[in-house]
């Protein structure tokens, strides 16, 4: 069965491109605009993996790493955060919230979909 991934981004051309490209990685693919949004959707079916804005409406992208990281059903869930903002500080509070990995958009579509699928092989834990 293929991996599901939530992308969780308020910027519509942005998710509409990941989305495209997940979908032609073979992903099983959804998108949601906002913290709730990615709260209710993992609530409804856990994704194996979340592509995480950090600004995004509602409930900001840190806060919704540590929910979700606070939720044992939720654990093995990996979460990749996604931000504009690459400062080292936001890179390290994102891993110390829980995050698998960190990009910085702009990103290619390439390195994307590496990460991707490096996060999802790794090991958890």
């Amino acid at each position: 069965m293929a991996a599901s991934v939530l992308i969780v981004d308020d910027e519509h051309s942005i998710a509409l491109s990941v989305q495209h490209l997940m979908k032609r990685e073979g992903y099983d693919v959804r998108v949601v605009k906002d913290g709730e949004a990615a709260l209710e959707a993992m609530a409804e079916r856990p994704a194996d993996l979340i592509l995480l804005d950090i600004m995004i409406p509602k409930r900001d992208g840190y806060d919704v790493c540590q929910t979700i990281r606070a939720n044992p059903d939720w654990c093995a869930t990996k979460i990749i955060m996604v931000s504009a903002k690459g400062r080292e500080i936001e890179v390290e509070k994102g891993m110390a919230l829980g995050a698998d990995a960190y990009m910085t958009k702009p990103f290619s579509t390439r390195e994307l979909a590496e990460k991707v699928k490096s996060v999802l092989e790794a090991p958890h834990g």
